[in-house]
């Protein structure tokens, strides 16, 4: 019976994808997700800076995938739990199912700040990336060889909002980008990129002993740091920003929102029992309270038995997706299921173009072997084997040397 099972897994980063390629094989498996290919997003930093290319963090899934998994392109709109049965956007028939795995992810967050969806760009996917680089492209090609510097100054002012490890780690890259191209192209003064935290710290969920290090190289790419900030306004062309009882308005080359995520809002339409926070509530296999046949992990499901440092975070999601497997086998075949406690396995964190920090066996150490021993971490964490395979001999024999930010009709 559980070979002829249907299995719809809906969604396709680390929670979805690790979870079909484990169940292939087992059951009818199908893969929904509104996307042609995966991204791998913890490296999604170094594509910005050149340090790896497309094919390496972004394959298309049929790459991934062989036959014992069903691959459909769509967006989910709803769940009918009655009917097991997923409605698609722009489809005519819905997708029936007799066992559900949710692993979406969430949604950027702009807190309902005005101007702020419409006017400052994203960073989830290779196209958001390769935006951001042309945006910055363009303001460097705009500036003049005889402009003063405070005018470049002020033309080349980039602002990252959230001061999370995604800030953190976009900020010091765009710093150290346009920094060298600024030696490059002999302009005059230095770009400006800001991190704007609404908290009193940047990277809040990290300890005190990897913070330093990311303090420390904040200061090397010469990001500028403002905590306790809150953004009030985005505009074309300037953000607003509050800090205790005064305001100022900013002119930007480019505000990038990184400052969360929010629920799916495939979870909020769901009529099951949520968490205050609108995350989907869990028993401890990974099941919907009141429907079994449902499973779910990642960002928009709230799971107890995990260290605090892994929610929403991909490493959480791979973990869970091994046993969302298990226990998805074990219920077609009438079986025992399981539960498991989840640790961190180790955290690493890109400070630049140059530099990285890693956090593992409780100790922290930084700087360029650390970027070495984050490249290999990546590399194990990558989808298959044959991509690992492909992926690791590349970066080992090519290398992984950024790509500057060459004036229009010089880049290749």
């Amino acid at each position: 019976m559980a070979s002829k099972a249907r299995v719809l897994i809906i969604g396709g980063g680390f929670g979805g994808l690790f979870t079909a390629l484990h169940l292939a094989g087992s059951a009818d498996v199908t893969l929904l997700s509104a996307e042609d290919r995966f991204t791998f997003r913890p490296l999604l930093y170094e594509y910005l800076s050149g340090e790896v290319e497309a094919w390496h963090i972004a394959p298309p899934y049929h790459e991934l995938i062989d036959e014992r998994v069903n691959f459909v392109q769509g967006h989910a709109t709803s769940v009918d739990l009655s009917a097991r049965q997923v409605i698609l956007a722009d489809a005519s028939e819905p997708i029936g199912y007799d066992v559900l795995v949710i692993a979406v992810g969430g949604v950027t967050n702009y807190a309902g700040v005005p101007g702020a969806e419409e006017h400052s760009l994203p960073f989830r996917g290779i196209n958001d990336a390769d935006q951001l680089r042309q945006r910055m492209v363009d303001a460097l090609d705009g500036i003049a060889p005889d402009l003063p510097p405070q005018d470049v100054r002020s033309a080349l002012t980039f602002a990252v909002v959230g001061g999370g490890a995604s800030g953190v780690e976009l900020s010091t890259k765009m710093a150290d980008l346009l920094n060298d191209a600024f030696s490059r192209r002999a302009l005059k003064g230095e770009p400006r990129v800001l991190v704007i935290e609404l908290g009193d710290q940047v990277v809040p969920g990290m300890g005190a002993d990897i913070r330093k290090h990311v303090e420390h190289a904040l200061h090397l790419s010469r990001v500028e740091v403002h905590t306790q900030t809150r953004v009030v306004r985005v505009s074309p062309g300037s953000v607003t920003l509050a800090h205790t009882d005064s305001q100022a308005e900013i002119p930007v080359a480019a505000v990038v929102w990184v400052g969360g995520v929010r629920v799916n809002p495939l979870i909020e339409s769901l009529p099951v029992e949520k968490t205050r926070n609108g995350l989907l509530q869990l028993t401890p296999t990974l099941q919907l309270p009141g429907h079994e046949n449902v499973f779910a992990l990642g960002d928009n499901a709230h799971y107890e038995d995990a260290a605090a440092p892994l929610a929403g975070t991909a490493q959480l999601a791979n973990q869970q997706s091994v046993l969302a497997a298990q226990n998805v086998r074990a219920f077609l075949a009438g079986g025992q299921l399981q539960t498991k406690h989840f640790e961190e396995i180790g955290e690493a964190i890109s400070l630049g173009t140059e530099r990285a920090a890693v956090l593992t066996g409780g100790r922290a150490f930084a700087g360029a072997l650390a970027r070495q021993a984050r490249f290999a971490m990546y590399t194990s964490r990558l989808p298959t084997w044959q991509h690992r395979v492909r992926v690791g001999a590349s970066w080992f024999f090519e290398g992984t040397t950024p790509r500057p930010l060459l004036p229009l009709g010089f880049q290749r």
